[in-house]
């Protein structure tokens, strides 16, 4: 209390000063009483606003001081914790992903080298198991001497005529003659041993696929493909939305199904050469549904071994980055693929996401992890028909949810549900009734080949043909010129 009385004294005098010398003139002269007073509380309210400015300068300096002693103590603690190696960890961190994504792709080509080295390794085991033919026992010297002197001793005996049947009964036969020694008094001529005569070797039975993957590999190899396209309709509507790009191989005149060529393709290491060239067909056709202005998407099956070719997918992301106008194309892979992911084809998918659509076909159950495959950017789910109308007693290839709620929880994450194989007019209202947005199969339509001149259009990388050139000004005399303008 002492000090604020120390503090604040000189006003305190003041006024009581004021207090003792205005209380009296109030009463005797009012006029110069308010006056008075009124010149005091000016003088109050300048001190007290000087007052406040030099507390406001006060404060100000005291927060500059206050500012540069924070910075300086940040700079302190700056200069005494470790610099931070941000740059260092994202080359790191670049070189740890790549080289996760080199491993992936050499663990994926040891499980096809292992897998090769596997049906090699039983092949050879069922020929081992085959049984060997046996060779004859070759005859020898004196064999062939001791079947030779017979020969040479005895005669032929001539038949006997049958005696006529007597009346009592038919009377035995009579013993044939038996020939006469030829008498020896010279030892008998050295017979020649036969030639011994090999054993036959048996003909192994020739495997029925020898020669029609031979063929198989012959027609791929001349380029007989053929790019087919089947369209995905809505229900019931039944418009057209999408399309479903679909190899055929003609082989002697005769157009198989991939169930027929894929297994020799895939015996021979072509199936990566054949989604090469289906995807190239296929980018023709999605630039020229483009060119025509259509929203059309198109859906090619990869196949599962082409994940483990980088390659494939990097051309693919290549082109997808310079060539806008393949976003309606979509790659399909069967679930067991999209399921065993590893990071390498991950990472080989991730420039493609956001540019093309990705699509799970091939499916061996109703077990969908929706989250999942909408974090992998998976846009459409094909299902075969008969798996969503007679899935059967097995449940492990049920879903946890009901198959009529299947469709709305796939499309609550962007995600479509597609049925296949529609073969039967009868099953299309089954399908209205689960909720099915769109169907693919027979019963629409069958798939049907592209048209030569849309494969034949040019590529987008070609330049257009220049323009002619326009002809050069023809050069007059200024004297011309000026006979114009006059």
């Amino acid at each position: 209390m002492i000090p604020v009385l120390r503090r604040y004294a000189g006003l305190l005098a003041a006024g009581l000063l004021a207090l003792v010398v205005l209380g009296p003139l109030a009463v005797f002269a009012p006029a110069t009483s308010a006056l008075a007073l009124g010149a005091l509380a000016a003088v109050a309210a300048g001190l007290a606003q000087t007052r406040a400015a030099t507390l406001k300068a006060r404060c100000d300096k005291l927060s500059g001081e206050v500012d540069l002693l924070s910075r300086r103590l940040l700079k302190a603690e700056t200069a005494a914790a470790p610099p931070r190696q941000e740059t260092g960890d994202a080359a790191l961190r670049a070189e740890v992903e790549e080289l996760t994504v080199e491993l992936g792709l050499l663990s994926g080509i040891v499980r096809d080298l292992t897998h090769v080295v596997g049906t090699q390794d039983s092949e050879i085991a069922a020929l081992k198991a085959r049984p060997e033919p046996r060779p004859e026992p070759l005859p020898t010297v004196a064999a062939a001497q001791a079947h030779a002197e017979p020969a040479r001793t005895q005669a032929p005996p001539e038949p006997e005529r049958p005696a006529p049947p007597s009346p009592q009964g038919a009377a035995p036969s009579r013993a044939p003659i038996e020939p006469r020694p030829i008498a020896q008094d010279a030892p008998p001529e050295p017979v020649p041993a036969p030639r011994p005569i090999p054993p036959r070797p048996v003909p192994r039975a020739p495997a029925p696929w020898a020669e029609s993957e031979a063929e198989i590999v012959r027609a791929f190899e001349a380029d007989a493909l053929e790019i087919h396209l089947q369209p995905v309709v809505t229900l019931p509507q039944r418009k057209v939305t999408a399309y479903e790009a679909l190899a055929r191989l003609r082989v002697e005149g005769r157009l198989i199904e991939p169930e027929a060529f894929l297994p020799a393709l895939e015996r021979y290491g072509r199936t990566t050469e054949l989604d090469r060239r289906m995807l190239q067909r296929a980018a023709i056709v999605v630039r020229h549904l483009a060119r025509r202005g259509s929203e059309t998407m198109l859906t090619y099956g990869l196949s599962p071994l082409s994940l483990f070719e980088p390659g494939l997918l990097r051309e693919l992301a290549r082109n997808v980055a310079e060539d806008p106008a393949l976003a309606g194309l979509a790659i399909a892979l069967p679930q067991a693929s999209w399921h065993g992911l590893d990071g390498g084809q991950r990472g080989l998918l991730l420039p493609l996401r956001g540019r093309i659509g990705f699509s799970l076909d091939r499916a061996d159950d109703l077990r969908f992890d929706v989250a999942q495959l909408a974090g992998l950017g998976v846009g459409q789910v094909k299902v075969p028909a008969e798996m969503l109308l007679r899935p059967g007693s097995d449940r492990r290839r049920l879903s946890d949810i009901a198959i009529e709620d299947l469709a709305p929880a796939l499309a609550r994450a962007g995600i479509r549900l597609v049925a296949t194989g529609v073969t039967d007019e009868a099953d299309v209202p089954d399908l209205i009734d689960l909720d099915v947005p769109y169907a693919q199969g027979a019963a629409f339509a069958a798939p049907r080949p592209v048209r030569a001149e849309v494969l034949a259009a040019p590529p987008p990388s070609e330049a257009p043909p220049p323009p002619p050139a326009e002809p050069e000004p023809e050069r007059r005399p200024f004297r011309s010129v000026l006979r114009r303008a006059v």
